[in-house]
């Protein structure tokens, strides 16, 4: 809790005070984030009230300066680990802030890795907690990718209500990214070529690995294992 309180950042959710007596009062007091979750019209059915692109631009910076700061600039660096849009809240203005700490991995001074038990919410975990490997800031680097995913396209990173094609967000774009079809990805055609613009850039992009070549890792790794046990 001391640790919590003294992150002071305009993209984090600002612990006000906390009651702790006994085990069945506990209670965290945080700021007054009115707007919610950018859920709540992200996904929205009706396109029309959908945000528009830039608006969704600036809860993307929001959400990256915030995750910036718990890496790289507080006092004692914080792994998140549940970043997720359910944990990001909205005030007044609009300006995204994250929240929710309450899985959060502290780490030590120089320390860059550490080794703990998985965390975080399905679709959304980075593969290397599935693998027991050291986990680092980056596994909330990755949470952030899906994160980004889902306010591009506005919906959800598992959606059993399509396609067996379509139903895993980041596989679903992988294809798209392999066929060359990312403009599926949006529903306008102005917002197209802002997409293209910004996932195109203007440097050399190296190709992202298959999100297929995590779980034949993991498959590979679990038959090492068997190997050796045998």
């Amino acid at each position: 809790m001391r640790v919590i309180g003294k992150t002071h950042h305009k993209n984090l959710v600002k612990l006000l005070g906390y009651c702790q007596s006994g085990s069945n009062h506990q209670l965290l007091v945080y700021e007054d984030t009115s707007k919610g979750s950018p859920v709540n019209f992200l996904f929205n059915s009706d396109h029309q009230q959908i945000p528009s692109w830039d608006e969704r631009l600036k809860i993307a910076l929001n959400v990256a300066r915030g995750i910036l700061y718990l890496h790289e600039e507080c006092e004692t660096q914080i792994i998140h680990c549940d970043i997720k849009l359910q944990n990001i809240l909205m005030d007044d203005s609009g300006c995204a802030k994250i929240g929710d700490v309450g899985l959060a991995k502290l780490l030590k001074p120089g320390q860059t890795n550490t080794f703990t038990g998985i965390r975080g919410t399905r679709g959304y975990v980075a593969p290397e907690w599935h693998r027991n490997l050291p986990v680092t800031v980056k596994v909330d680097v990755y949470s952030f990718g899906i994160v980004l995913l889902e306010i591009v396209c506005c919906r959800r990173n598992l959606d059993m209500n399509r396609s067996e094609d379509e139903a895993v967000l980041a596989d679903w774009v992988y294809v798209c990214f392999e066929n060359g079809e990312l403009g599926k990805l949006v529903s306008s055609e102005d917002q197209q070529q802002k997409v293209m613009l910004m996932l195109e850039g203007t440097i050399d992009i190296p190709t992202p690995p298959s999100p297929s070549s995590f779980l034949s890792s993991i498959i590979n790794l679990d038959t090492k294992k068997c190997r050796d046990q045998y």
